[in-house]
């Protein structure tokens, strides 16, 4: 039996051997065992790289073969069986019509990469793989980095946003296996009722597009890829949609010279490689015959290829489309595309019959194999060019999870959706929303659907910056009784915002429905403040023109709705201008800009910070947690007016019930000396109703003594008043008037303005002075002129008795076994404070990292927050700058020291102030880089000996912060 299989062997090796020079030749293994034929004979011989190996190509591969080769057909980038019906039929095109190339419709990163890998194998020539990428990857497949349409991306006015755009989209597709995107779109959006083309075109000024569209190809091509320019000669002033009909554009050659042109001129001139052609009829241009531009040698062969000089691929538009399955035949489309200059034929709708007729066609004389072997040489030729002669084409699975969406990617297409938001109008100054002023909201979501969440994701990330906000849909569900409602809850609220999510689909109007405007109307005719925000339809602002507001947002996705929120509320710069022109309401180049003076919740990418060397924090805060330093924790880092990392670490307590959230509250402890009673003396200062050099004695008569006279304000707030550092008082003394009284008799322990000696003592008093002044206490002004006008919703004295829901978000400070109080939550930690009725100039105050970031960010906008001034920018500085020949402090503020051990860390610049808390608590603000740590704990649970090592870790947990910054 072996030697019979052997006998066999050596035969059928000798006529495999006979047989080697062929124009098929296979492997023996191949022979022998039924695999595809994968290489021509002459690539056995000849270098891949070579002219010669492109001519053997040419000459070696059959008619019917290069024909199939000009034809790209689509394919799921997703999980599909074997079995299934279109799995055998993409794997027949690829392997008995060997078909040239893949456009991936819809899928997945993983399912595209796998589907790539697979059908490369199945063919006998590498696929060239390509895909529509207008606004990255993401417009195909999910889980990439998705980017702002193109007319956002012009809004921006930064050329370098479109080549970074174009940049990532490439590199995340080269990764996939994708030779060629599809894009940019160069149409010039010059007509506001087109269907199609919109927001897709970068602007309605041709020099814009060119502009923006040749900064996306280079950034395409600087990564090896081939970009590809569309709809030429231009689909921007049609009111009809392609897909469904031939769109007829009635100019002649000056117009398309002086206004289409423009951008696909500059893009050949730039080094373009493809431009797709549209199934528009230009009648003027071609006298002869009314054709699609497709299809019309006058557009392709002697405007585009000779008048322009264009050397690169011409690709068709989809030819299942009815502007062109409507006239011909799917063979005679693709004869009429070649003969007019087309190279390849996108998404026939008949690909087996279409290789036949054009096959049939060259046999009659219609067309010659010339024409077919430029087409087929070109192709070959990038093939060549691009390595896949070369390469075995397989994506490397492993590896995308490290190029695709990564952090840096989606820093920059976040950054670019922010820039991308556009203001247009803003009467009454409603921007940036204050929620002190208008302290209920309603948002209408309207909606072309039937889901019931669109828009959700819109009022999730407003009711970050705002706390009372109700969320109402209109769409195609809508009722009778939905609508009443609506109605009656928008004369109860003090804001209505609209949020157009209208979509931009083939075939459909793209404005408001009538029922919809109608009712809308009536909304708007309630004179209540209103907003209106359009996501990725610019013209709908046309159809409600009376809102107070109108800000476009350019697409909806949940991007760009995290774009945009933060600027609605001042956090985030808006300085975007619009690229068209809406007709009867704004001018191209129209836009209100907008200053960042709100803190925006953000990653750590968008200010420069990396977020794998911020994980150093947690391993500080979990060590110390370990360490029981203290039983939980929530770190805060803010940076560029941005809170880039805001994260809670272990429990409330050790009993590990109830965890630490980034939004528990802790008391601040002595923070409570600059966020409450400095900066109220601040405001107070600006008003002039106070002064640093007012003496104490002009307020207490008790300091009217030869000792105590001439001690000021400024002493209290450099802590050089000569009052000792501390006194107990509590232990015979219980109230607050007591404790007041015993401050204003104590004896001083040094002479007045002679040295630094920290001390609760001058605060205290400092405190019952601005109650004196102002006519309120602390915790009642503090609230009402800093803490609720600047949204710190969670900064109270006194929290128990603010808000049971409150008091479950904050971390208890101490069991206390002196003053009987025992588990010590939501009730001041310092005794003094606690007798004093819980408000107090040293201690007394609640916060939360969130707060004490927004409390940072005004400091760093010298005084300013949510577009409101709290404080004089000379205030701010004077009292944050050192002023204490003594100590190197400022006014109330705690400042880094020159020297030595600082908890501020090593790495903070000179120009650092803050203040520290006995719990645990610290904020650090670094003016020079623009940034603030901060560190929550409450240390002294279970009692004051826990926590010996919290100076330590304010410091690493500061360095780690600092060390991230990106050089």
């Amino acid at each position: 039996m072996i030697r019979h299989f052997k006998a066999v062997l050596l035969l059928l090796t000798s006529i495999f051997l006979s047989t080697g020079t062929s124009a098929q030749a296979q492997s023996l293994t191949e022979f022998l065992f039924g695999q595809r034929v994968n290489k021509n004979v002459s690539e056995k011989l000849l270098d891949k790289t070579s002219e010669e190996y492109l001519d053997s190509l040419v000459n070696n591969t059959p008619l019917k073969e290069k024909i199939g080769q000009l034809f790209f057909v689509p394919a799921e980038g997703r999980f599909i069986n074997r079995d299934s019906r279109s799995f055998k039929e993409l794997k027949e095109m690829v392997e008995k019509h060997h078909i040239g190339g893949i456009i991936f419709m819809r899928g997945d990163i993983y399912g595209q990469a796998v589907m790539t890998n697979k059908l490369q194998k199945m063919a006998k020539f590498p696929l060239w793989i390509s895909q529509d990428m207008e606004f990255g990857a993401a417009m195909r497949i999910s889980g990439t980095t998705r980017f702002t349409p193109a007319m956002g991306v012009a809004a921006t006015g930064n050329k370098r946003n479109a080549f970074l755009m174009g940049k990532i989209t490439a590199i995340e597709a080269k990764a996939l296996g994708v030779h060629q995107v599809y894009a940019p779109v160069l149409d010039v959006n010059n007509n506001p009722d087109n269907p199609v083309i919109n927001v897709r075109s970068f602007s309605g000024d041709p020099d814009l597009v060119a502009e923006f569209g040749t900064a996306f190809m280079q950034g395409v091509q600087s990564e090896g890829l081939v970009s590809t320019a569309k709809h030429f000669p231009g689909h921007g002033d049609t009111d009809v949609d392609s897909h469904s009909d031939l769109p007829v554009v009635n100019y002649d050659y000056n117009r398309l010279d002086s206004l289409e042109l423009i951008p696909f001129r500059a893009a050949i001139n730039g080094g373009i490689s493809s431009i797709m052609s549209a199934h528009i009829a230009f009648p003027n241009l071609n006298t002869n015959e009314f054709l699609p531009a497709t299809l019309d040698s006058v557009i392709l062969k002697d405007l585009l290829l000779d008048s322009l000089n264009f050397r690169g691929m011409v690709v068709t538009d989809g030819l299942e489309m009815n502007g062109i399955t409507s006239k011909y035949s799917p063979g005679r489309a693709v004869v009429r595309a070649l003969n007019a200059g087309a190279d390849i034929m996108l998404i026939s709708p008949d690909v087996y019959t279409a290789i036949n007729e054009v096959e049939n066609a060259v046999a009659q004389g219609e067309i010659t194999e010339e024409r077919i072997n430029k087409s087929f040489m070109k192709l070959m030729l990038w093939k060549q060019q691009y390595g896949l002669f070369e390469n075995q084409n397989q994506v490397d699975i492993s590896s995308l999870d490290t190029k695709i969406n990564t952090a840096h990617h989606r820093a920059v297409s976040d950054r670019i959706a922010r820039e991308s938001v556009t203001i247009l109008k803003n009467e009454n100054d409603l921007l940036p929303i204050l929620p002190s002023e208008y302290p209920s909201m309603m948002v209408i979501s309207v909606a072309d659907d039937h889901s019931g969440d669109t828009g959700s994701s819109f009022v999730r990330q407003l009711r970050d910056y705002h706390p009372n906000v109700s969320f109402h849909i209109y769409d195609k569900r809508t009722s009778e009784e939905d609508k009443r409602a609506m109605l009656r809850k928008a004369e109860q609220v003090d804001l209505v915002l609209i949020g157009s999510f209208i979509y931009l689909r083939f075939g459909q109007s793209i404005h408001l429905a009538p029922d919809q405007l109608s009712f809308l109307q009536r909304v708007l005719r309630m004179k209540k403040p209103s907003l209106l925000v359009s996501f990725g339809n610019p013209y709908v602002l046309s159809d409600l023109k009376n809102a107070d507001a109108h800000v476009l947002g350019w697409y909806n996705s949940s991007q760009q709705v995290s774009g945009l929120v933060p600027a609605l509320f001042g956090a985030s710069t808006v300085t975007s201008n619009l690229p068209i022109e809406i007709p009867g309401l704004y001018k191209l180049g129209s836009g209100i800009h907008m200053d960042h003076t709100t803190l925006r919740f953000g990653q750590p990418e968008e200010v420069g910070l990396d977020h794998n060397k911020l994980f150093e924090i947690d391993d500080i805060i979990n060590e110390a947690i370990r360490d029981s330093v203290f039983p939980g924790a929530v770190v805060g880092v803010v940076k560029d007016g941005v809170l880039a990392y805001n994260r809670g670490y272990g429990y409330q307590d050790y009993t590990k019930t109830e965890a630490v959230r980034d939004t528990d509250v802790y008391d601040i402890a002595s923070m409570t000396k600059v966020m409450a009673t400095t900066a109220s003396t601040m405001k107070l200062i600006d008003e002039e109703k106070l002064s640093l050099d007012d003496r104490i004695s002009d307020f207490f008569p008790e300091f009217d003594t030869d000792d105590k006279r001439e001690i000021t304000i400024r002493d209290i707030l450099l802590h050089q008043t000569g009052l000792p550092p501390f006194r107990v008082y509590v232990d015979s003394i219980k109230s607050r008037d007591g404790i007041i009284e015993a401050i204003k008799n104590e004896p001083l322990t040094y002479e007045p303005g002679t040295k630094y000696v920290y001390s609760d003592l001058g605060m205290i008093l400092l405190a019952e002075i601005i109650h004196e002044v102002s006519g309120l206490p602390l915790d009642i002004y503090s609230r009402k002129e800093l803490f609720f006008p600047m949204n710190m919703y969670s900064s109270f004295f006194n929290p128990a008795v603010k808000s049971s829901w409150l008091t479950r978000r904050i971390a208890p400070t101490e069991i206390d076994t002196v003053f009987g109080r025992g588990l010590v939550q939501a009730q001041v930690h310092d005794e003094r404070a606690y007798f004093m009725d819980g408000v107090a100039g040293h201690a007394g105050l609640f916060s939360s990292n969130i707060d004490i970031a927004k409390f940072s960010t005004m400091l760093l906008n010298d005084g300013v927050y949510s577009g409101r001034r709290y404080l004089k920018p000379e205030t701010v500085r004077l009292f944050t700058t050192e002023q204490s020949k003594h100590s190197g402090r400022g006014l109330g503020f705690d400042r880094k020291s020159k020297e030595g051990f600082s908890t501020a860390g090593s790495l903070a610049s000179d120009d650092t102030f803050g203040h520290l808390g006995f719990t645990g608590t610290s904020f650090w603000i670094d003016r020079e880089k623009n940034m603030a740590v901060i560190l929550l704990t409450n240390r002294t649970f279970p009692n004051r000996s826990y926590g010996k090592a919290i100076s330590q870790i304010r410091a690493r947990v500061a360095d780690a912060a600092y060390s991230a910054i990106n050089e």
